[in-house]
Order: C-alpha cells, then sequence, then structure tokens
C-alpha cells in the first residue's frame, strides 16, 4: 500500500534509510551456477577494483532472456563450460554494504556438459577452477559477495526447487 500522498502511478523520489536518493536505488537482477563435480565447486577469479575475487559463475541477465537461458550463456563466457540448469537452489536479495546497489540472484544447480579450454574468458575473469566448500568457506575475504558461500551452502543443505518455479513470459 502506498504511504500517504503517494501514488501506484509513478516513481516517488525520497531518500531511503541508509540516505541514498531513491532514483539512485536501482535493483540488479543476476544469475549464478552451482556446479559441482567430486566435492568441488566450478568458480571463476575476476579482476574486480584491483582485487582478485572469488565468484560462481554469474551475471547480470540480458533484455528478452529467461533467468535460464542467462546461467547458461553467463556459465560459458565466464568459465568455458556447456552446462544444463537441474534445479532453483534460492533467490537472493542483497545489497552492498554502501547501500547504492540491491542484487536480486536466482542461482541455479547446474550440471557441467562439455568444457571448453581454448574459448577466451570474459572481459575481468582471470581463470576458472575448481574449490572445495572448505576453501571457499576459508577465504571469506576473497568472496566477491557473501552469496558466493550463501548459495554453495544452501545447495549443500539439499535446497531444491524445480525449473518450473522461474516463469518467463514474452509477448
Amino acid at each position: 500500500m502506498p504511504k500517504a500522498g503517494t501514488t501506484c502511478a509513478g516513481p516517488v523520489y525520497s531518500r531511503s534509510s541508509k540516505g541514498v536518493p531513491e532514483e539512485a536505488w536501482q535493483t540488479h537482477v543476476t544469475v549464478a551456477a552451482v556446479c559441482e563435480q567430486e566435492g568441488r565447486f566450478l568458480l571463476v577469479e575476476e579482476l574486480i577494483d584491483g582485487q582478485l575475487r572469488l565468484n560462481q559463475p554469474a551475471g547480470h541477465l540480458d533484455k528478452g532472456e529467461s533467468l535460464t537461458a542467462a546461467v547458461v550463456r553467463e556459465t560459458r563466457e565466464e568459465a568455458a563450460w556447456d552446462i544444463l540448469p537441474v534445479a532453483v537452489i534460492g533467490v537472493y536479495l542483497w545489497q552492498e554494504p554502501t547501500g547504492t546497489r540491491t542484487f536480486l540472484r536466482a542461482a541455479f544447480s547446474a550440471q557441467c556438459l562439455k568444457h571448453h579450454p581454448d574459448q577466451p574468458l570474459d572481459t575481468g575473469v582471470q581463470r576458472a577452477l575448481w574449490l572445495s566448500h572448505a576453501e571457499i568457506a576459508a577465504r571469506p575475504e576473497r568472496l566477491r559477495s557473501p552469496l558466493v558461500l550463501r548459495c554453495i551452502e544452501d545447495y549443500l543443505k539439499g535446497h531444491s526447487y524445480p525449473l518450473d518455479l522461474m516463469h518467463h513470459l514474452s509477448n
């Protein structure tokens, strides 16, 4: 329900509880693939603000793209793997500590099908690597966000929802 004095017809610009102008706030829709083989998880090491960070193969949803198509594309671009999404692990809302960017992430468990070792990786990605849960948990400062470990831990807890939970409606 709208606040008193507002309407649902258009944007209302005010300040958020963190002092960030509402017009500066936006949500980024992203996807991530959690791929496990023999107790190790596929991650990418990427250069972010001059530091090497670990992340799942992940990225932004492109216009007109379904969430499952996005996770397949991002994994191929960032890790050079063809994957088959198997299930939804969860949908996560995370705000950066600065309060300026919010991410809505759909995380999928996926089966790795084929590796393309000669394919160049996406800009900023240094390499793809396989690490155990213990190795990942031991390096929280290297993770791109807390979502990386949370998605893996939810996968290990057995969080698994059918892919038809996600609906892509188009004209």
